[in-house]
């Protein structure tokens, strides 16, 4: 709970709420309270209920049994517009096919507080421009919706938001496709807005290194029901983490961030050994951490870059002992660090690139992953849904992975098939380039 020097009422309180679906039931006998101004993350793994706790502390979904109420009112029994007065909701995929202006969306936003007439007046205008200053979007009014980056789309959805002068702010994975940089910006603009308004933020979160290092306070669910809440230094523990989400972990604190995180560790080496090949991994925002245990786990010499320190990649490849081209925290790839990539994919037979979020601070990877085809090496990209919306350059990071693919790149469509066609690549003597 915040401990601001003064006493804090309860926001939001879940009382006994259980809730099923058709095919089953998803929550059962959930409470906790929130204080005012107290940032919740909520976490579990793929089924636990979080998102399903969110649809009914909005009112999207009613429970079957038990009650969530604001302050001491019943949800239930307010009016929609009452409701969205005081509660503002940010959808885990809040596509807008409209070509909206900014300004035009966040303006939305006031509908709850207009007249029966439905115009907007000079105050809502001053408030929707107030939201937008706050989360830093004022600049892009008159821009199309559809014309901006993902990281920029989710500050303006916060602002529409914020323009229903909300108390309590819900948010579903509020930093899911957003690139490293674009997490932060949003993470620290809730933060602020939790600490400097005394705004009640509740947020589901896949990532529970990232509620770790920004949430007063954890919810860990499994199977529909709390199992345990408090600070994240209770609550990310080892025996929880094992408990939860089946893996094992090692948890330690950051003196950088002042917050725990928690690295799975790699089991035990399979008999089988590749040594003599070298794989790079080109990766980043946690989407190298099953490869490389994959990788490592099979006999395979791995190496790995570039990769910003603190990154789950950049903590798994340390656990495991990867020689990597490392990169200052939360920081754009500078030359120093391409260069030792570079010299990284010299040293190996075959460079395998992942499915990882393409932003400006990491699109020199893509650089060094056309240097490695210019140099002969065997590359193999991993592209597992290409529907995905992956690319948050205005397309430069997509145009680079066509450029990959049309020359000669091997496209697979999951880790098991890459690794497949890595193997064969190994038993083939004219798959790759012998250095041994």
């Amino acid at each position: 709970m915040p401990s601001r020097g003064e006493s804090y009422l309860v926001g939001i309180t879940i009382d006994n709420v259980s809730f099923s679906y058709d095919s089953g039931e998803a929550l059962r006998d959930v409470s906790f309270e929130v204080m005012q101004g107290e940032f919740v993350g909520i976490i579990g793994p793929n089924g636990a209920g979080k998102s399903t706790l969110l649809g009914v502390i909005s009112r999207i979904l009613r429970p079957g049994s038990g009650a969530v109420y604001l302050e001491e009112m019943d949800i239930q029994e307010m009016s929609h517009k009452s409701l969205a007065r005081e509660m503002g909701f940010v959808a885990q995929d809040s596509n807008i096919p409209f070509r909206f202006t900014v300004l035009d969306l966040v303006l939305m936003g006031r509908n709850p507080h207009l007249s029966r007439f439905g115009v907007e007046t000079s105050e809502d205008l001053r408030i929707a421009k107030e939201s937008m200053t706050k989360t830093r979007v004022a600049n892009l009014a008159e821009r199309a919706v559809t014309e901006i980056s993902g990281g920029e789309r989710q500050r303006v959805l916060i602002a529409r938001a914020l323009a229903q002068t909300p108390r309590v702010l819900l948010l579903d994975e509020p930093t899911l496709h957003l690139d490293v940089s674009s997490q932060l910006e949003v993470m620290d603009l809730l933060k602020s807005l939790s600490w400097k308004e005394k705004l009640t933020i509740i947020s589901v979160f896949h990532d529970f290194n990232m509620a770790a290092r920004y949430c007063d306070r954890i919810l860990l669910m499994s199977k529909g029901r709390v199992e345990a809440v408090g600070p994240p230094g209770t609550i990310l523990t080892r025996e929880n983490i094992r408990t939860v989400f089946g893996v094992d972990v090692h948890v330690g604190h950051s003196f950088l961030t002042n917050s725990v995180y928690a690295i799975p560790i790699a089991g035990q080496k399979t008999k089988t050994s590749r040594k003599e090949w070298t794989v790079h991994l080109i990766c980043g925002g946690g989407s190298g951490a099953i490869p490389m245990r994959r990788l490592v786990n099979e006999g395979w010499e791995v190496t790995a870059g570039v990769l910003n320190i603190l990154d789950t990649d950049y903590e798994v490849a340390e656990s495991l002992g990867i020689s990597i081209a490392p990169e200052a925290p939360f920081s754009p790839i500078t030359e120093k660090a391409h260069e030792q990539n570079l010299q990284l994919i010299k040293g190996s037979n075959a460079v395998l690139v992942t499915d990882f979020l393409i932003g400006r601070g990491n699109i020199m990877n893509l650089q060094a992953a056309i240097f490695a085809l210019k140099s002969g090496l065997p590359l193999i990209l991993v592209i597992g849904d290409p529907n995905s919306d992956r690319d948050f350059t205005n397309g430069e990071g997509t145009m680079i992975v066509r450029q990959l693919i049309d020359m000669g790149a091997n496209v697979t469509k999951s880790l098991d098939e890459a690794l497949g066609v890595l193997e064969g690549l190994r038993r083939d003597p004219l798959g790759g380039r012998d250095l041994t």
